[in-house]
């Protein structure tokens, strides 16, 4: 007598890759609504962040037009939203404020090349040793700098 495998459990699910889910009209259709969803929620985000700082939306838009198509291209994981966030915005408006446009596009090629360059020297797997506690707590303090950008955004 033999026994079945049990069902693998949802969270051991293996996302599908670009050419399965061309393959499949029920995979390319769920992935695309996700990405509508997702797409849609980050307009009104991006001109929001990008007013407060200090850019033109149009800018704001590109940015998270091109963030997107990199991470498509380039690799993800499942569920990973990559947006423009309020820490970001609000550190950025000090940077265009005091230097300009320029020094904005010069800041962010650096951030990219340092995260690669962490990520190559696999700084990830210091994340271990951060106590759960103190990553909620981060957390929690992100999502008070994210409302209190969303309230200085309805001042404007």
């Amino acid at each position: 007598m033999t026994v079945a495998d049990p069902a693998p459990a949802n969270h051991d699910r293996i996302e599908p890759t670009v050419w399965q889910a061309l393959r499949s009209p029920r995979i390319l259709t769920r992935e695309v609504l996700a990405g509508l969803v997702v797409a849609l929620a980050l307009i009104p985000e991006a001109i929001a962040f990008s007013i407060i700082a200090g850019v033109d939306p149009r800018v704001g838009l590109f940015s998270s037009f091109v963030m997107a198509i990199a991470i498509a291209f380039l690799g993800g994981r499942p569920a990973m939203i990559t947006a423009a966030t309020g820490a970001v915005a609000l550190v950025i408006a000090l940077l265009v404020r005091e230097h300009g446009l320029d020094y904005l596009i010069a800041t962010v090629i650096l951030a990219g090349i340092l995260q690669i360059v962490l990520g190559l020297l696999g700084v990830a797997k210091l994340m271990r040793f951060i106590p759960r506690s103190a990553l909620l707590a981060m957390m929690i303090r992100r999502e008070r700098v994210d409302a209190a950008a969303a309230a200085v955004d309805e001042r404007l």
